[in-house]
């Protein structure tokens, strides 16, 4: 799942990165509302973290121009704007949710993952499919005869995206793109030693491949 954080306070960014990271986020930062206004329209995020209090251009204003570009993404407001009209404003440009600080990461993770499953068309906090379990506290993965398997962060990631989208063929891009933070390595080869690794845990035919489009679920 890939994130954007748009936060001025580099000490919050910095803790924030590494733990999101942990929790199965790719994570992108910026730290100015000019620059968190562009890149949610350029590029591709399952959901935004906003703080309204950003320079050069407001989090509320910036909101509000994304649902006027039609933007659907998910947006999580994080502030220390906390007072009863804050959250209105917040929630009436377009918020989903909204989280005061100081704040406890857990309840960032808790709430971020209320409204992605909602974007999903989900209500479990756990992914099933066809008899598969994955479990994103956790990181394990449950096959349908019972076995339990821990996955590495980016196994992780990546079955979880591919049963976000189980019916969709997944482009290399967009993989890479949903897995991999922007100062790793993208490589083509290395994504396809992770489906293979997928495969060794799944089975051979659970990751179908489709020449010159990228993969999808065959479970």
């Amino acid at each position: 799942m890939r994130l954007l954080l748009a936060e001025d306070d580099i000490n919050l960014a910095e803790y924030l990165r590494p733990k999101l990271k942990k929790s199965g986020y790719v994570t992108e930062w910026v730290n100015n509302g000019i620059d968190a206004e562009f890149l949610a329209l350029e590029e591709d995020f399952d959901g935004i973290v906003l703080d309204l209090g950003l320079p050069q251009k407001s989090g509320l204003e910036v909101l509000k121009y994304w649902r006027q570009q039609k933007l659907k993404t998910p947006v999580l407001i994080l502030t220390a704007r906390d007072s009863w009209q804050d959250r209105v404003d917040g929630l009436k440009a377009g918020a989903d949710d909204y989280l005061g600080k100081p704040f406890h990461f857990e309840e960032l993770v808790a709430r971020l993952e209320a409204i992605l499953r909602r974007q999903f068309g989900r209500s479990d906090n756990s992914l099933e499919y066809h008899g598969l379990l994955l479990d994103p506290g956790a990181q394990t993965i449950t096959l349908t005869n019972g076995d339990k398997t821990q996955l590495t962060a980016i196994e992780f990631r990546f079955l979880r995206y591919l049963m976000l989208n189980p019916d969709k063929i997944i482009s290399k891009t967009e993989l890479s793109e949903h897995v991999y933070e922007e100062e790793q390595i993208r490589d083509s080869n290395v994504i396809e030693v992770y489906v293979n690794r997928l495969r060794s845990v799944l089975g051979k035919s659970s990751i179908k491949t489709y020449r010159g489009q990228g993969y999808r679920l065959n479970y």
